[in-house]
């Protein structure tokens, strides 16, 4: 089951664990109301939640789970072609879940991989999807296609993570607390944002191969098999056609290496956004400003 961080930091939620296909996806519920799927990013987990998700249930039923790979969910291992980690397999992952606890038709909020996994979910399952909100990315299609110096030297490990297993994996493995720190603390806010329960949870997880593994996946999947499928959805003219809130923080590298508004109005509708008085790591670097978008938003 989940960790002791996650019964801490989400006291009045249920934990619970849900076999979806070939994998277990394990989350938190929480609230009444109509259903929001919270998704995290790397090297993290549900607990990135743990600062909005309280008045969040004070509107609705929360669902904030762990990606496959991550937190406390399987983490299977990747095959050649890396379809065990593609944003379509993690959407369906996610989309099975919330059939399974009763809703075919959600919200969704999603930060970093999370932010990448919805926009699939959203790409492949419009009819599930009542209104998405996505934190401090740009699509992975405009992003790999406009690497900058720049980019390259700030988002490192976009390039180390996609190399051939074993060799990231191996390195990783050798000091994983030294590369969580550094991965974590080397952006704007350092490491004062993360609460220390939830810092312990996600460097425990780093300590275990199998999910170095799949965040490995993860990313080579992302420079992949993913890109495939978004070159298809551009090839064929597929634009996300629901309301879409993209947000991402003023001191963050998206912002300073890309323009994530007018990236996404090529590939979205109906879509409005801004950026948050922060960094990368919106829901626990600015927590206040993201929950009055996101109740103004999905209300």
């Amino acid at each position: 089951m989940l960790n002791d961080a996650s019964a801490l930091l989400f006291p009045n939620f249920e934990p619970f664990r849900q076999r979806v296909g070939e994998v277990e996806i394990a989350g938190v519920r929480g609230g009444s109301g109509p259903p929001l799927l919270l998704l995290h990013g790397h090297p993290q987990s549900h607990l990135i939640w743990h600062r909005v998700a309280p008045v969040l249930a004070d509107h609705f039923t929360v669902f904030a789970t762990d990606l496959r790979g991550y937190g406390s969910s399987s983490a299977p291992p990747g095959n050649a072609g890396h379809e065990q980690y593609s944003k379509r397999t993690m959407a369906q992952d996610q989309v099975s879940l919330m059939a399974a606890l009763g809703f075919e038709r959600f919200a969704l909020c999603g930060h970093d991989r999370g932010a990448r996994v919805s926009h699939r979910l959203c790409m492949d399952h419009p009819e599930a999807v009542s209104r998405a909100m996505l934190l401090d990315i740009a699509p992975t299609l405009a992003m790999y296609e406009r690497t900058s110096m720049a980019f390259a030297a700030a988002y490192w490990h976009w390039f180390f993570l996609i190399q051939p297993a074993p060799f990231p994996e191996t390195l990783i493995n050798a000091e994983p607390d030294f590369y969580i720190q550094k991965l974590m603390g080397l952006r704007h806010a350092g490491l004062t944002p993360f609460a220390p329960d939830a810092m312990a949870a996600y460097t425990a997880a780093m300590r275990d191969p199998a999910r170095v593994h799949a965040m490995c996946e993860d990313y080579r999947a992302a420079a992949t098999i993913d890109l495939e499928h978004d070159r298809a959805d551009r090839e064929a003219g597929r634009r996300l056609a629901l309301p879409l809130r993209v947000l991402w923080g003023e001191h963050g590298v998206v912002a300073r290496c890309f323009e994530p508004l007018a990236l996404w109005q090529e590939v979205a509708t109906d879509i409005s956004g801004q950026a948050l008085p922060c960094g990368h790591y919106i829901p626990e670097e600015a927590a206040e400003p993201l929950l009055e978008e996101m109740l103004g938003f999905f209300r």
